[in-house]
């Protein structure tokens, strides 16, 4: 199709780890096809009345080189943000106050007529541990609450329970209790901050030791393979940023059973990419902000993740 102009709003580009970011990834593929790119932080989206939502951007270009000289900036402007084919929202969590803000702002130029992915509305309506409530047929025993004697209650039942806080990433915060619920009182006290906060609790799943799956679905579809990361040494989160170890692997009967549930939903939601975390045979996660894992993926299993996403983005923009 004829070059279109993405705007990719994310971190810094200074500090993208391009071995394994996945955001590079996708501007690479795009630039491969002739698409122009440009970049902007959430920090530089702003709004007058009068007006339309505008950001100042960098156009840049993708030079194949490594470190921080791996892009060049052709330019810079400000522009209203309906001047580009496709906003990609590609800012990694936290999900806090800013990036609540951003969406608000990048829906506002939904309105005026940018196309954004993934939606910003849908951003804010699937808070990732908390979206796996309207799918309980693929969870295991999960309870969200602030109540100590309700987490109580739910370890007496389990035995051996994982708490973790809800707006935790990276493997943030995790923590594991076993039957004999030594300093379950203290770490509830600490994710809960004494009754104020609301943290989620589910049964340990010990296939944990075989990975926690990201199960990548693109425009409804699951790519046919996902990345287990395998928690190392005494460590029980399997999480890249926890030292976890990702090895690719074709989806299980489970993963694609549950990745073909969920995507059409997802997607007819306006989420164009979604990261489904899976331990054993079980949903634990739904991930909308900026998931990743296409470099591992496609390094270890040879299927082009990028390829198949910016397939279905340009999909979406005819």
């Amino acid at each position: 199709m004829t070059g279109r102009t993405l705007l990719f709003v994310a971190d810094p580009l200074e500090v993208f780890k391009i071995s394994k970011d996945t955001t590079f990834s996708m501007m690479r593929e795009a630039q491969r096809r002739g698409h122009r790119i440009a970049a902007c932080e959430p920090r530089h989206l702003a709004w007058r009345s009068g007006g339309r939502v505008h950001a100042e951007v960098r156009d840049i270009r993708l030079t194949g080189g490594e470190g921080k000289a791996w892009f060049e900036v052709t330019g810079t402007r400000r522009v209203d943000l309906r001047a580009f084919d496709a906003v990609l929202m590609r800012k990694d969590p936290p999900f806090d106050s800013e990036y609540f803000y951003a969406t608000h702002l990048l829906e506002q130029a939904e309105r005026e007529g940018a196309r954004v992915f993934n939606s910003p509305r849908a951003l804010r309506d699937h808070p990732e541990k908390l979206a796996i409530m309207e799918f309980p047929q693929f969870t295991s025993p999960t309870l969200v609450t602030r109540d100590p004697e309700e987490v109580r209650r739910f370890h007496a039942e389990h035995r051996e329970i994982i708490l973790k806080p809800l707006d935790g990433m990276g493997g943030m915060g995790i923590f594991r209790v076993g039957p004999d619920g030594l300093n379950l009182g203290s770490i509830t006290e600490t994710l809960n901050r004494n009754g104020t906060t609301t943290l989620m609790v589910q049964k340990f799943v010990p296939e944990i030791a075989q990975g926690d799956k990201r199960v990548l679905v693109i425009g409804g579809k699951p790519v046919p393979f996902s990345l287990a990361r395998i928690p190392q040494g005494s460590e029980i989160r399997g999480n890249l940023a926890a030292g976890g170890k990702g090895v690719a692997q074709p989806l299980s009967a489970r993963d694609r059973e549950i990745a073909e549930a969920l995507g059409p939903v997802l997607a007819a939601r306006g989420l164009l990419l979604v990261g489904l975390d899976v331990i054993g045979d079980f949903l634990t996660e739904i991930n909308v902000t900026s998931p990743t894992c296409f470099q591992e993926i496609t390094q270890q299993a040879g299927f082009d993740v990028p390829a198949m996403f910016v397939d279905a983005l340009e999909a979406a923009l005819r």
